[in-house]
């Protein structure tokens, strides 16, 4: 590190992973400033997995009570109401309180916040609000945005996050994607009585997932008031009136709706980056170029998180942030983060849970004769006494004559909590034989995980 730079390490964006390493470096001494031209946090905070947990709670509740609530001997003396506005008010409070938090981590580790737009003059320099700013290292960690169909009326309707902004809900909604954006969105917005369609172009949603997500899903949906139609790609849309849309398909369908999701994949923000002065090389679609050490093509500039599109997800990117600035501030010259066994889990009602390999990944990696599958499904038992009785779908792939546990996959109540420790089994290496020999807690769903057969 040496003094003829501004800073020893500029990070730019103020998502989840930049904000990790930048405080990471500031902690083993370097001199680090930190640019973000919108609130602190990133997509994850302001726009995504925070705020959507929140309505995902209060979805839950709401299903929780018209679903199960009678047959558990509870008397409701009036019908609940939801006060959306309310919900709304308090989840932009809490976002708030989060930006004072992120800024406190800065400032205690004395990174400099500039609040502005970065874009690049060379190598080892940005311009931001009209400044030069030099650093002997830099991070691009500027996150990702919704996409829209380049279709004609493809600028009609909102992606998701224009969600957190609505005032009112719609009567009606048609979302198109199949992915988990689509599936999390419409499970929520169904609960809080928004009469939901989802249009998947693929032959059902979640396709890539392991077969038994996408057949207990499927089931878990039907009756839930959510519809789901596959098969179906949108040609164009119509604007009919305000708050009226019409969706033309391929097959010749048509759909009216009064609002329209966009859940069709996601795009780097590299645009306004003037990237191009840099010797930083962008893939197809503009996702930056990255080793296994974050390393970009140009000298000492670096990138983590969903602009490289590499497991787009919030804590990969402060793992690959911290791991990054391990190596370059604290001697640890062959420190990365590891991308394999990453767990996953999509907040649908009831939420999913999957790490590792899928079935069909495990028999196109491994002989057919070498790959073992165990399943359980079986009635929950938070349901077990009431009319509505939900299923989970639960699988082990394994591989081997040892039967190491190369993926784990379920959809079921408590499947989000439950994954955490079985990640942890499966990145240290456990055999079925791991699994068996564990006392299964009884009475909960997790404990089907270690007595399969």
């Amino acid at each position: 590190m040496t003094k003829e730079f501004d800073y020893d390490y500029l990070v730019i964006g103020g998502g989840s992973g930049g904000i990790a390493s930048a405080n990471r470096a500031a902690m083993h001494g370097a001199r680090v400033a930190l640019i973000e031209e919108d609130a602190l946090g990133g997509t994850c905070v302001n726009l995504g997995c925070v705020p959507k947990k929140v309505m995902w709670h209060v979805a839950e509740m709401i299903e929780s009570m018209e679903l199960y609530g009678n047959d558990y001997g509870i008397e409701f003396k009036e019908d609940p109401i939801f006060h959306y506005k309310k919900m709304r008010e308090n989840r932009k409070q809490y976002i708030s309180y989060l930006h004072t938090v992120y800024k406190r981590g800065l400032d205690s580790n004395d990174v400099t916040h500039i609040e502005g737009r970065a874009t690049f003059v060379d190598d080892a320099t940005v311009e931001v609000n009209n400044k030069k700013i030099t650093a002997e290292h830099i991070l691009i960690a500027t996150g990702g945005q919704p996409k829209r169909l380049d279709i004609p009326g493809g600028e009609f309707g909102i992606v998701s996050d224009d969600v957190f902004y609505l005032e009112e809900l719609p009567k009606s909604i048609a979302i198109i994607g199949g992915g988990y954006i689509s599936v999390e969105m419409s499970g929520i917005l169904n609960a809080f009585g928004v009469e939901t369609h989802m249009f998947v172009r693929k032959p059902t949603p979640l396709y890539n997932f392991d077969s038994i997500i996408c057949e207990g899903y499927q089931a878990l949906t039907e009756g839930s008031g959510q519809q789901i139609h596959v098969d179906k790609t949108i040609v164009s849309v119509e604007e009919k009136n305000e708050h009226s849309y019409v969706l033309h398909f391929e097959d010749g369908t048509t759909h009216e709706t009064e609002e329209i999701l966009w859940a069709t994949g996601r795009t780097p923000n590299t645009n306004n980056l003037n990237i191009e002065a840099t010797g930083v090389n962008l893939y197809p679609g503009g996702y930056v170029e990255v080793d296994k050490y974050q390393n970009t093509t140009a000298k000492n500039i670096y990138s983590i998180g969903d602009v490289t599109g590499r497991a787009e997800l919030t804590p990969v990117a402060i793992a690959a942030g911290r791991a990054l600035s391990e190596r370059l501030f604290n001697g640890k010259t062959e420190e990365h983060f590891d991308y394999k066994h990453i767990p996953t889990v999509i907040f649908t009602h009831p939420p999913i849970g999957t790490v590792g390999m899928t079935e069909k990944q495990a028999k196109e990696e491994y002989p057919e004769d070498k790959v073992k599958i165990y399943k359980s499904t079986f009635t929950s038992m938070h349901s077990s006494i009431t009319e509505n009785r939900q299923k989970a779908y639960m699988k082990l792939v394994c591989v081997g004559e040892n039967e190491k546990v190369v993926g784990l996959h379920g959809i079921g109540k408590g499947m989000d909590e439950m994954l955490q420790g079985f990640s942890v089994a499966i990145q240290m290496g456990a055999t079925k034989k791991d699994f068996d020999r564990t006392v299964a807690i009884h009475p909960t769903a997790a404990e089907e995980f270690v007595t399969m057969r």
